[in-house]
């Protein structure tokens, strides 16, 4: 009886080491995807209002369009990225818009859509992850994952890097962090997740917007920095008036 419970415990104890081993960032991100609802984003309309713009995507099998409408002046303002590219709309009619502002017009419209359903889109081929291990964030274990870009296919801005805090138990991404290149060095910035809620199976989070007071952080240290309260507070990321449609 004695070896059949040494037996059982060093079965286990095996089990629990595959298990380990097994949850590597590919699978940590796919399972936050499922959690999140990500896998009901692909054939969706989704639209809500942020800072007194509407935005609305829509994407079905491959195919999508991010577009932001702006009113200026009694003017409406369409910038609409898709699978073609991005053209801009004034009242209805496309006008022009020179080579050296196409860049900056789309990455704008592309990087609120991108944080707007995270973690949707962190399993396209152009995104590579690295756990970088777990950390306790206020009593909570997370699994802590770098996420970088190839170049070929990762956008404009492919150099940036981020750092996604995925909830051990829940597979939530509650905290994120990311380096960008300014014109007078690297910026950083630390979000918290807050007011969650799901519309149509799919998660929606606003978030506070921290960044550090000096310039000689390192990306990896700024959940450690949040915890003693070591980041200023810059702004509130909040979506409002969501809609999600699936019969378009």
């Amino acid at each position: 009886m004695k070896n059949f419970f040494i037996i059982g415990i060093l079965f286990l104890f095996l089990v629990s080491c595959y298990k380990k081993q097994d949850m590597n960032a590919n699978t940590i991100i796919m399972k936050s995807i499922l959690a999140s609802g990500g896998n009901l984003i692909d054939s969706s309309k989704v639209s809500f209002s942020f800072r007194d713009r509407h935005y609305y995507a829509i994407r079905n099998k491959g195919m999508f369009q991010l577009g932001r409408i702006t009113l200026k002046n009694n003017d409406s303002i369409w910038d609409v990225l898709s699978n073609k590219g991005f053209e801009r709309l004034v009242n209805n009619a496309k006008v022009y818009v020179t080579d050296s502002m196409i860049p900056k017009y789309a990455s704008s419209v592309n990087s609120v859509h991108y944080f707007s359903v995270l973690p949707y889109g962190l399993n396209a081929k152009a995104v590579k992850k690295t756990l970088l291990g777990r950390t306790v964030i206020k009593n909570q274990d997370y699994f802590k994952i770098e996420v970088t870009f190839e170049e070929e296919g990762g956008g404009e801005d492919f150099d940036d890097i981020f750092i996604y805090w995925v909830n051990a138990k829940t597979f939530l991404v509650e905290y994120l962090a990311y380096s960008y290149n300014e014109e007078d060095g690297l910026g950083l910035r630390f979000r918290e997740a807050y007011n969650e809620r799901y519309v149509s199976g799919i998660r929606f989070v606003d978030y506070r917007n921290y960044k550090p007071e000096t310039g000689t952080i390192k990306l990896q240290q700024l959940d450690s920095l949040f915890l003693h309260d070591k980041l200023k507070l810059l702004s509130i990321i909040a979506l409002e008036h969501i809609k999600v449609d699936f019969n378009f």
